[in-house]
């Protein structure tokens, strides 16, 4: 007998799960036998009064397991709870800062097909005023360092339209020529052929900025892409006779080579 109640014990307390109904009927037929052997063997009675204090201490142990279990089933319960209100806050973020994306992009590419609209005077030096009289807008350095974040990220349209802002508000600037390239720059994808007439401009209006050799090799490099072999020569001509140390003309003179003088 103890060893079949040795087997119920051990497997109940390694699965971490037993009954209270498996030790019951335990305690019954312990309880059974010790009738039989009333009035018998003292050594008998003993034996079963072990079982039963070993029956009880295992009644104890289970309790306590029971306790445990429900406590971990709770904090897990609470913590499971407390994940998915985490997600819930992170898709409300998420969804905001989607939602926010999509409104700025929304703005972007209305200021692009529209245009900016004009403004109602300006200062002595180009800079925007408003009804008052004193400066309004963004200054030269913001609005061309914003033109030019949007032509780096390929929002070209948008670029074009705050480049030919920058040009209209400060026609004076130091960066007037670059902003006239990139307004070149940004045409150049898609219209060629309105890019060309940029670079013309360049040349034309900044013959001493850094941006002419530029625009001079650009557009040799068109009038080759089309076959215009000897509109394309007269160009890297003028890069190098007008412009010798600057990083186009040795780009000039290997298309010289390479289309014989």
């Amino acid at each position: 007998m103890r060893r079949y109640l040795s087997l119920i014990i051990g497997a109940g307390l390694s699965a971490g799960c037993a009954l209270r109904g498996d030790v019951r009927r335990v305690e019954m037929e312990v309880a059974a036998l010790r009738q039989d052997v009333s009035g018998g063997d003292a050594a008998r009675k003993a034996q079963i009064d072990s079982i039963l204090a070993l029956v009880a201490a295992v009644q104890q142990a289970l309790t306590t397991q029971q306790a445990y279990l429900v406590q971990m089933r709770g904090d897990a319960r609470t913590d499971q709870l407390a994940v998915q209100q985490q997600l819930v806050a992170i898709q409300e973020l998420t969804g905001q800062s989607q939602q926010r994306l999509t409104e700025l992009r929304g703005r972007l590419d209305a200021q692009a097909r529209q245009g900016v609209p004009p403004l109602e005077s300006t200062n002595p030096t180009g800079a925007p005023v408003g009804p008052s009289g004193n400066p309004a807008g963004p200054g030269a350095d913001q609005m061309y360092e914003l033109s030019l974040q949007q032509y780096r990220r390929g929002s070209l349209g948008t670029a074009r339209v705050g480049f030919g802002e920058f040009l209209r508000v400060y026609p004076t600037d130091s960066r007037a020529s670059d902003a006239l390239f990139y307004i070149g720059e940004t045409f150049a994808p898609d219209n060629p052929d309105s890019a060309a007439v940029v670079y013309q401009r360049v040349v034309k209006a900044y013959p001493n900025s850094l941006r002419a050799p530029s625009a001079l090799y650009k557009l040799g490099l068109y009038a080759e892409s089309r076959g215009n072999k000897p509109a394309a020569r007269t160009y890297y001509q003028r890069v190098v006779a007008g412009y010798p140390r600057s990083d186009e003309a040795n780009l000039a003179r290997d298309k010289l080579q390479r289309l014989g003088r």
